[in-house]
């Protein structure tokens, strides 16, 4: 009975992992601008790199849940916006 959450888990796990992978190569690549900002910003006044990087993903998911919701491109200003205002999180629906 726990494979349906052994499966949820697994996608769960594997989301979190893709998405701080998109969030390390934006730092590395210092493309968008604010990625790299925010990490030096946020490691600044004493965050972990772990929960930067979650704070970070978090933002990019609620763009592409968005992006996905209304059919349309990535928004890259609202996410540069949003990366800069770390540690407050975007509202999910707005």
């Amino acid at each position: 009975m726990s494979e349906p959450t052994d499966i949820d888990n697994d996608e769960e796990e594997f989301t979190e992992s893709t998405l701080i992978q998109a969030i390390e190569n934006q730092i590395e690549s210092d493309n968008p601008p604010a990625a790299k900002a925010t990490l030096n910003k946020l490691t600044l006044v004493g965050y972990e790199r772990e929960e930067i990087l979650n704070l970070m993903a978090h933002v990019l998911a609620v763009e592409i849940d968005k992006m996905l919701e209304e059919d349309r491109a990535f928004n890259t200003e609202w996410y540069e916006t949003a990366l800069r205002a770390l540690p407050e999180l975007p509202p999910e629906n707005d």
